[in-house]
């Protein structure tokens, strides 16, 4: 066992489950902590480091599915013996850390889970229908023609959206917005070290994306309607770039929608610079007040759709609205990569849309969904929160004297999970002293409210003290 390691992590910024997860990487590619090293208990290195138990099992969590570490129940976590050498270096999501090596139960506010309004009994539904009239057709590769009854249906689903004029043969269908994403940026990225500009506070799967596909992220610099146009421009200038990465109906962490006049002004900085667009709506909110960056600019807008923030995340359905010409282009990318949606997924999306199932579904998560919100408007409406109806979290600012890792920690001490604005920011980039708070459909009621008030307290009393 290796006592002695006792890693300084006030050197690395953001929340201290990351630095000390940075800490571990470091120790174990530098050699300081060599293969089949067993490392200390959680509730040891908790107490050396003077952080919670959970820091430290999260932080053990997230450099084992990076493959760094090995986990053996009743023996302990380990330097594994084989190190990766390819492939992300963290994971996308961060499953809440074991129960049992805590000191007391979470309540998870990180990730808008959505409600069970009927998914379930849907499904079912469905699938039961399904099985009776299963062919041979199951047993072939998916195809364009295949899928062409869905990207029609999905063309309905999307007509009442301002998208510009499209129809099914825009429409590539993907394996959920994350992989819509990555399809797209396979179809636009050239050279060997491509350059994409995205917000400098952003859905951190952007640059999850591009590290995939050996792309450089630039940051641009943003206000409180998104990417400022100027900075945009100065960037072009600056790199050469050819792909920027925007969210201008909700923007992820801030809530912050785009107004016509700045939608206009990038479109106009894009045009100049041969820019593509790839348009992230996979947090879209009921109805948008403005056109989409897709129907200012149909010749180079990607526009990435999904259904995981409106009906069910784990039927993995999303697609991308091409622009104009090159949904051939972009169906024969995804095809390289999958080969196309499989049968029974498709199958179950088509009779969703069709039936009006996922319309019913939709509205209806949409209500439970305006229902928590004015929940948490009413417990924490008097900080200055950023929130838009139909959106599933909220941006708070905080108060004078908290900094986001802090009060992200001190939340977590206090059994509530929440984002800091750290984990938005590029690895070189600042970040505001601000959190984003998820309205998380799954809890009950009273956790939902109790975890609420607990964070309205914790703003109530910033610390004399502001910690680093």
């Amino acid at each position: 066992m290796t006592k002695a390691w006792h890693p300084d992590i006030s050197a690395f910024d953001g929340p201290k489950y990351l630095a000390l997860a940075r800490a571990l990487r470091e120790s174990v590619r530098d050699g300081h902590l060599t293969e089949g090293t067993r490392l200390p208990p959680v509730r040891e290195l908790a107490w050396a480091l003077s952080v919670t138990p959970g820091t430290v099992a999260r932080a053990y969590q997230i450099v084992t599915q990076e493959g760094l570490l090995e986990a053996t129940v009743g023996r302990g976590t380990f330097v594994a013996t084989r190190m990766p050498r390819l492939g992300p270096t963290q994971p996308m999501f961060v499953d809440p850390p074991p129960v049992d090596a805590l000191s007391r139960p979470l309540t998870d506010l990180r990730s808008p889970c959505l409600p069970e309004v009927g998914q379930a009994a849907a499904l079912s539904a469905i699938l039961v229908d399904l099985a009776g009239r299963l062919g041979p057709e199951q047993l072939h590769y998916p195809s364009s023609q295949s899928d062409l009854p869905l990207r029609r249906a999905y063309a309905a689903w999307l007509a009442d959206q301002a998208l510009g004029p499209f129809g099914p043969e825009d429409i590539v269908l993907t394996l959920g917005g994350q992989n819509a994403l990555i399809v797209a940026l396979q179809c636009c990225l050239r050279g060997e070290r491509p350059h994409i500009f995205c917000e400098e506070l952003s859905y951190s799967g952007f640059r999850r994306a591009a590290r995939l596909n050996r792309a450089e992220v630039d940051p641009v610099a943003i206000d409180d309607q998104g990417m400022i146009p100027a900075a945009l421009d100065a960037a072009c200038r600056r790199t050469g770039g050819r792909i920027i990465c925007l969210t201008p109906e909700a923007q992820n962490p801030t809530a912050a929608a785009m107004g016509l006049e700045r939608r206009i002004e990038l479109v106009r900085v894009a045009r100049a610079h041969d820019l593509q667009i790839l348009e992230d709506n996979c947090y879209s909110v009921p109805r948008a007040a403005e056109p989409s960056l897709r129907a200012l600019a149909p010749e180079r807008t990607w526009h990435l759709t999904s259904l995981s923030k409106s009906i069910s995340a784990g039927l993995r359905f999303g697609g991308i609205i091409c622009p104009t010409g090159l949904g051939e282009a972009g169906r024969m990318a995804a095809q390289h990569q999958y080969f196309g949606l499989p049968r029974p997924i498709t199958d179950i999306m088509l009779a969703l849309l069709q039936s009006g199932e996922a319309t019913r579904l939709r509205d209806r998560v949409q209500e439970e969904m305006a229902r928590r919100l004015e929940v948490a408007l009413n417990i924490l409406g008097r900080f200055p929160l950023r929130w838009q109806r139909g959106l599933s979290f909220l941006w708070l600012p905080l108060p004078r004297g908290w900094r986001g890792s802090t009060f992200t920690r001190q939340a977590e001490a206090a059994g509530v999970l929440i984002r800091s604005a750290d984990e938005y920011a590029a690895v070189d980039g600042r970040a505001p002293s601000a959190v984003r708070i998820a309205l998380s459909g799954v809890l009950p009621d009273e956790e939902f409210r109790a975890a609420l008030t607990t964070l309205a307290r914790l703003l109530d009393s910033p610390p004399d003290e502001i910690a680093v």
